[in-house]
C-alpha cells in the first residue's frame, strides 16, 4: 500500500450552509427541481416552453415526443416542483377552456445557470480544442 500525505480527520473542513437562514425554499425543494430537470423529458418539455414562452397543453404535447399516457405526469412533475406554471383560461371560447404552461423564474433560471450552462461549457471547451 502506498502511503500518501493526508490530513488527520480532526481537520476536515465542513462546507458553508448551501442556503442562508431566511431562505424562501429549503434544501430539499431544491434537489427536488434539480431531480425533476435530470429527466430527458422533463428537460425537453422545460426548454420547449422557454423558448415559446406559454403554451397551451395540447401545443406543448405536439411539439415534444413523448408518449401521451406520460405527457401529463411528467408536465405535472415540473409543476409540482415549481419549474413550470400552470393556468386555466378564465372564459371559455368555442374550442373551451384551456390550460397553459409557461416556464417559472425558477425554471428559467435552472436553465440558464444550470444544465445549460455546462453544456455552453462543453461547447466552448470543444471549440477551443479542436
Amino acid at each position: 500500500m502506498v502511503e500518501t500525505d493526508r490530513r488527520p480527520t480532526d481537520e476536515v473542513r465542513q462546507p458553508e450552509p448551501p442556503l442562508p437562514e431566511e431562505s424562501g425554499l429549503t434544501l430539499e425543494e431544491y434537489l427536488a427541481m434539480q431531480q425533476a430537470i435530470g429527466h430527458p423529458t422533463r428537460f425537453h418539455i422545460l426548454r420547449t416552453l422557454e423558448v415559446n414562452d406559454e403554451l397551451s397543453a395540447a401545443e406543448l404535447k405536439s411539439a415534444v415526443d413523448v408518449e401521451p399516457h406520460n405527457f401529463h405526469y411528467h408536465l405535472d412533475e415540473l409543476v409540482d416542483v415549481g419549474l413550470v406554471d400552470k393556468r386555466q383560461r378564465q372564459t371559455a371560447d368555442s374550442h373551451g377552456f384551456y390550460t397553459y404552461y409557461r416556464p417559472t423564474g425558477m425554471g428559467r433560471g435552472i436553465l440558464e445557470y444550470g444544465v445549460a450552462e455546462l453544456m455552453r461549457r462543453e461547447r466552448e471547451f470543444n471549440d477551443a480544442y479542436s
